[in-house]
């Protein structure tokens, strides 16, 4: 007993160190990550773009109601005729100073640009789920492989959550400036340079931050469904799939 007890001790150290190479760390699994999105390029930029496409509405419509507000704050008289003229619900008269911060706070984008927004992220949403579906079917013997080499469940989730997180960032942030830019030109046309300068750059900001997060958000989500059927994969069925 002393004997067998011994011999269990002194595999103990060795378990524990084949459990510390089993599991890879984050560098690596950002490597790989990297890596996978180089090699499917154009099958990764399908999913980028239609999500700048998405993000880009956003910011579009989140940007033009910043210009309105920001007019609105500066109280110019010829402002205020300019958003009547341009669609805006708002009454002809000012109301007074104390009201004033209240309207331009309240002043947001339509009930059929919110739903046509909702929409369009619904659909880009749908989209990454089934692009990243395609991707899991051609990664069945890359993941059965990882899978006979040692790689948990965990680690296949985490491969796929960082790979959406990188398109999801990149697509958001590129999407967020290309809505943000076409909204001031916009603005500058519609408004004229004075209009437009009106806009606060805090605000500006935040449709920046809101629109990212919203596109990285997206694209996690699409993202989990996948993931979870890529980590849940046995190793013999993957490798046993056709390329």
């Amino acid at each position: 007993m002393r004997h067998t007890h011994g011999i269990s001790s002194s595999l103990a150290p060795g378990r524990a160190k084949i459990a510390r190479q089993v599991v890879l760390p984050f560098r690596k699994a950002l490597e790989i990550s990297v890596k996978n999105i180089r090699v499917r390029f154009l099958r990764s930029m399908v999913t980028v773009v239609s999500l700048v496409l998405a993000v880009a509405f956003l910011s579009f419509i989140l940007t033009g109601s910043e210009i309105a507000s920001g007019m609105l704050r500066a109280g110019k008289p010829g402002f205020r005729a300019a958003l009547i003229d341009a669609g805006y619900d708002l009454p002809a008269v000012a109301p007074p100073p104390a009201l004033a911060a209240a309207e331009a706070e309240s002043l947001g984008a339509s009930p059929k640009e919110r739903w046509i927004v909702m929409l369009s992220l619904l659909v880009c949403t749908v989209g990454i789920v089934n692009a990243q579906l395609m991707a899991v079917t051609e990664r069945f013997r890359e993941i059965g492989t990882m899978k006979c080499l040692g790689a948990l469940d965990r680690f296949i989730l985490r491969l796929f959550l960082l790979e959406a997180g990188m398109q999801g960032l990149a697509g958001s942030f590129v999407g967020a400036l290309v809505g943000i830019l076409g909204a001031l030109l916009v603005g500058l046309v519609r408004y004229g340079l004075s209009g437009t300068a009106a806009t606060s750059v805090a605000g500006l900001g935040r449709v920046l931050a809101v629109s990212i997060a919203v596109g990285a958000g997206l694209s996690l989500l699409g993202v989990v469904y996948p993931a979870i059927v890529a980590a849940r994969m046995r190793p013999v069925e993957a490798m046993r799939a056709q390329e």
